[in-house]
């Protein structure tokens, strides 16, 4: 495939009742055939997602019901995860799933699945490039103990189908998303409205690569254009190192709310990425981040910002 934009294509999106994959499937159902796949269990959303143009499909990636999706589909945005925090059930969806998944769109042009930055070992303030040791970084969450172990599968899984199936591949670990509907700075924000502490790691700054929606959408083309037999793998992020301290810091001269933080080992540790290997696929990203955030936070608290 080419890095121009999609056009005129039939697209699958999985997850798309989600933070990134939603808005990522209304800015393409204008000028593609977007099937949006999900378990849709909100009929509001569905609803939403359909007035858009969006042909909403009902799969079970646990089950390995994907068979309402069309085959002949040219590429597969792969967003969906499960984080039930049963093993069982987390692991036969993320990683039987993605198996189900690729075979059944095997003939795709290509395949984009969407994973994490959470698939590294912890280790301080290390710059972590795509060679990088992985390890479970989100266990120290009760809540996603399952998450980076089983995104670490989905990849390990996505890898062999790619291989198997002569399915050009792009496996990108997604750093922080955030946008006008959300995302974790705007937990922050929510958190800091309310009085309450941020949990930061005793182990300042907390490093991540926030990444505006904006990019997001811009940068799939060339994410699949990236894609390859065996699959290419690509840190994806901001082009920028940002702290959750900088950027409450931030937040907190738009609102005039002050941030207080709550340094404990009981949150995930800074996982600041090397964007070497994405500058060179892909382009750098386009929205400074202080522009995005301020836009996050008027679009979710217009009445609060300066």
């Amino acid at each position: 495939m080419t890095g121009g934009e999609l056009s005129g294509r039939k697209i699958v999106i999985t997850g798309v009742t989600g933070l990134v994959a939603r808005p990522l499937a209304l800015a393409l159902a204008g000028d593609n055939e977007v099937v949006g796949a999900a378990r849709f269990t909100d009929h509001a959303t569905r609803a939403s997602l359909e007035a858009a143009g969006v042909r909403c499909v009902q799969i079970d990636l646990a089950a390995g019901d994907v068979s309402s999706l069309p085959p002949d589909a040219d590429v597969v945005l792969h967003f969906a995860v499960a984080k039930t925090n049963n093993w069982d059930v987390d692991l036969a969806a993320n990683s039987g799933g993605v198996a189900h998944l690729m075979e059944h769109h095997k003939d795709a042009a290509a395949f984009l699945h969407c994973s994490t930055t959470a698939v590294y070992r912890p280790e301080g303030h290390r710059l972590f490039a795509e060679d990088g040791p992985l390890g479970d970084n989100h266990g120290v969450w009760p809540f996603l103990r399952t998450y980076s172990i089983c995104k670490i599968a989905a990849e390990g899984t996505a890898r062999w189908a790619a291989a198997r199936f002569g399915l050009p591949t792009t496996i990108a670990r997604l750093s922080v998303p955030y946008g006008d509907n959300g995302g974790w700075p705007a937990v922050h924000l929510h958190m800091m409205l309310a009085g309450h502490a941020v949990p930061v790691h005793v182990d300042a700054p907390s490093v991540y690569h926030p990444i505006h929606h904006d990019d997001i959408v811009s940068m799939i083309p060339r994410l699949l254009a990236a894609a390859s037999v065996p699959a290419t793998v690509v840190n994806w992020g901001g082009s920028d190192a940002v702290s959750i301290e900088e950027w409450c810091g931030f937040l907190a001269e738009l609102t005039g709310i002050p941030a207080r933080f709550a340094p404990t080992r009981h949150t995930i540790d800074s996982v600041q990425i090397d964007t070497t290997r994405m500058h060179e696929l892909i382009g750098p990203t386009s929205v400074p981040w202080r522009n995005g955030m301020k836009r996050m936070a008027r679009a979710l608290h217009p009445d609060k910002v300066w």
